[in-house]
């Protein structure tokens, strides 16, 4: 997940640059913001579920995007916030079609994968059985292999930070005063 790190940094310095304030991001409002935290919460701990267990990692990921899902449709008229949950829904649809994410053996090589693939609890092989293979982990990059989902949710967050941090600020947030009425004069 080092490039959604990545991702973020980029999304706030290029936000930056193009004029906005790092300090919008105290003002980002999004309704019940809590299933944020709630679906990734669920999601990381399928992380920690032993490759013997496969059945229950994927059940945890398929639960966890439930809440971002939720999310996602409560806050979809926000810049990029439907185009990540387009990646939620298509990462959803290729693990649940398949009882897990495909994985291109190929990519993982290329991407820096060494010898025997080893796939985690979450992971199944992409083969010629695969279901939606095209949704499946086949993009590499240097010590990642990324689904069309996982990119689609990197463009969507990119595209809502950048557009929150140049937003401008309420009026009362720049401290400006004045008497009551002087609007209509």
């Amino acid at each position: 997940m080092q490039w959604m790190l990545l991702v973020l940094i980029t999304s706030l310095v290029v936000g930056w640059i193009r004029g906005g304030r790092l300090r919008n991001l105290t003002k980002i409002r999004v309704r019940v913001w809590l299933l944020l935290p709630f679906g990734f919460l669920l999601l990381s701990a399928s992380a920690f579920v032993p490759s013997d267990r496969h059945d229950i990692a994927v059940s945890l990921i398929l639960v966890s995007y439930m809440p971002l899902l939720l999310f996602v449709l409560l806050n979809r008229e926000m810049t990029g916030i439907w185009i990540a949950g387009m990646g939620i829904l298509m990462n959803f649809t290729v693990i649940a079609l398949n009882g897990g994410m495909p994985v291109l053996e190929e990519s993982v090589m290329i991407a820096g994968g060494t010898g025997e693939l080893v796939l985690g609890a979450k992971h199944v092989l992409l083969t010629v059985e695969t279901g939606l293979p095209f949704l499946g982990d086949i993009f590499p990059l240097p010590g990642a292999v990324l689904s069309l989902g996982d990119i689609f949710l990197a463009i969507g967050i990119g595209s809502f930070l950048e557009d929150q941090i140049r937003r401008p600020l309420p009026l009362f947030a720049h401290k400006v005063t004045g008497a009551p009425g002087s609007a209509a004069e």
